[in-house]
This record gives C-alpha cells, structure tokens and sequence, in this order.
C-alpha cells in the first residue's frame, strides 16, 4: 500500500508513533499503520469484515492525535473502507499541539 502511494506522488510515513494523552500525561504510544500527506490517519486491517470495533478506534484514534481524517481500509476476502472524520475544533484535548507563549 505504501509503495503504491509514493508511487502516486503522496508522502507516506509507515509505523509513525503518536502519544495518546490523557489530560496532559502521556499514557501511551499509538502506532499509525499509514500517515499520508501529514494528513490522513489510515489503518489496515485483513479481517472478514469491518468490525464496529475497528471503525471506533479509528474514530478513537482521530480524537486522540491532530488528524481530522481516518481511512479503515479492509484487505479481507472482499476489499472494503469507512471514512472517518473528527475536527479538530470539536476535540476535548489538543495536548498534542504545540503550547501557546502567551
């Protein structure tokens, strides 16, 4: 999938690690399947179907990171995705930004 990204001109960075905050303390790290363009959160997967499990931590995974948009691409027996969105304006937490010198 990575390579076929570049191969399209996208930047993809694989394994990318991401804190996962609660309040300010880090309580973990979160490892990114895909990151394309610093902008899209993509995770894979190769199960049967798409599970609600997996479209929730996709949606977990945006709240918790400066990502608005999240791909669940399925490799199953029959290829499948959900798109997911989270503004960033709508999230509890913005720990993962930088703080302001006020």
């Amino acid at each position: 999938m990575a390579l076929e990204l570049r191969r399209m001109g996208l930047k993809v960075e694989q394994q990318v690690p991401i804190n996962v905050y609660y309040g300010d303390d880090i309580v973990g790290v979160y490892y990114a399947d895909l990151v394309v363009d610093d902008a899209v959160l993509v995770e894979l997967k190769a199960a049967k179907t798409i599970d609600p499990a997996h479209e929730a931590q996709l949606l977990n995974y945006l709240r918790a990171t400066p990502y608005e948009v999240g791909l669940l691409l399925n490799f199953g027996p029959k290829a499948s995705f959900k798109r997911k969105g989270f503004d960033n304006h709508r999230k509890k937490t913005t720990t993962w930004q930088p703080k302001s010198s006020h």
